[in-house]
């Protein structure tokens, strides 16, 4: 499965002049394409999210010295393969021989877990990003379901397939999409309207 720029700035709390910086100087290449338009995977989606989450507490920089000082430790898996900490002043990764210290300035390392990085968090910007897993409350994020594309919560029914249905040209009712889609609840098509409404704006302002 592979996920469009805005689609990605809405789960990830990025912006596309974040993205297409990121891109340029390797900090993350996507796995999909990276020509115009870039595509990304869902490890990158979950790499994308640890660097905002990691730039919330420290600078750029420093992110960005710790992802290329990696493959001098044989650290070259995908970023979302890893667990990482960081101090005031530092970042660390976790190894088979505890953590690593990227930036050779140790101190009292936070851990970043899977569930930080997945978790709604505020980026350096102060903007809220969503909660991965559930980017709005009857809509959920799993990689074993449709490679990770958003879906009504409890079904396989992707969400902008619900958004386009009640929003499209040819509209059809909160109430008679039951018909069509029997485990969509009026509450989660407004879900599916809401999360798509703010794609776009995320799209349009980019």
């Amino acid at each position: 499965m592979s996920f469009p720029e805005d689609l990605t700035m809405a789960l990830t709390g990025t912006t596309e002049h974040q993205l297409r910086n990121w891109r340029r100087t390797g900090l993350l290449v996507p796995e999909v394409s990276a020509s115009r338009p870039p595509l990304y995977s869902f490890r990158d989606l979950v790499a994308l999210r640890t660097v905002a989450r990691l730039r919330s507490g420290t600078s750029l920089q420093k992110v960005r010295k710790a992802f290329a000082k990696m493959p001098e430790f044989d650290l070259t898996d995908h970023p979302a393969e890893y667990r990482f900490a960081v101090a005031d002043d530092s970042i660390a990764v976790w190894t088979d021989e505890g953590f690593l210290d990227l930036v050779k300035k140790p101190g009292q390392y936070r851990i970043v877990s899977l569930a930080d990085i997945f978790r709604p968090f505020r980026n350096h910007r102060d903007d809220e990003v969503v909660d991965f897993e559930r980017p709005r409350e009857r809509l959920r994020v799993d990689a074993r379901r449709l490679g990770g594309w958003p879906t009504i919560d409890g079904t396989r029914v992707p969400f902008d397939t619900v958004a386009d249905a009640v929003g499209g040209d040819h509209p059809i009712s909160f109430d008679n999409l039951r018909h069509f889609y029997p485990g969509v609840s009026p509450a989660a098509a407004q879900d599916a309207v809401d999360f798509a409404a703010a794609i776009h704006r995320r799209g349009r302002s980019a």
